[in-house]
């Protein structure tokens, strides 16, 4: 009898450590935020009780950290992926990072204003504008501006960007 008792906390444990591995090399790859990680071991099947205890002991270790997260995220997307703030604020949200910790991190990081956001879409422009030199303009006009828009760029920072761009060329 004594090793059935035994056995059940022997298990959860057992669980416990498979899960946690799961979780670090998930972690391994680039930092998650704590929707990202519940999300993953969902999917693994892990059950509920050991995904908080696995969370929270990667808390109290400072392993996940949904600020962390969310600062190093608006880095790489303004740096490798640029795109404008609402995009960027869409996908912190699909990724479960709180509404009120993005508008901290907005404010905190001087919101990508209207010129800046331009000064963006102008060097996407400039990057994409040498695939579309056989092409007239209004087709030039449409491929890019559809290109800015789908990284979430309003229409007047579009044409503002494309028409500085264009007038440079010319």
């Amino acid at each position: 009898m004594a090793g059935v008792r035994l056995s059940a906390p022997r298990q959860f444990m057992d669980d416990f450590n498979k899960y946690l591995d799961k979780a670090f090399k998930f972690l391994s790859y680039r930092p998650r935020s704590e929707k990202e990680l519940r999300d993953r071991l969902k999917l693994k099947k892990a059950p509920v009780d050991i995904i908080e205890r696995i969370v929270k002991s990667l808390k109290e270790q400072n392993f996940l950290n949904d600020r962390d997260f969310a600062c190093w995220f608006i880095e790489q997307r303004t740096r490798f992926a640029p795109k404008a703030w609402r995009m960027i604020e869409l996908e912190l949200r699909s990724k479960g990072i709180d509404k009120e910790l993005i508008e901290e991190l907005r404010i905190k990081k001087h919101e990508l204003r209207g010129s800046e956001e331009i000064d963006i879409a102008m060097k996407i422009v400039e990057r994409k504008i040498d695939k579309y030199k056989n092409l007239d303009k209004q087709e030039v006009y449409m491929r890019l501006g559809g290109y800015l828009a789908r990284r979430g760029f309003d229409w007047y920072t579009i044409k503002k960007a494309i028409d500085s761009t264009l007038g440079k060329k010319v």
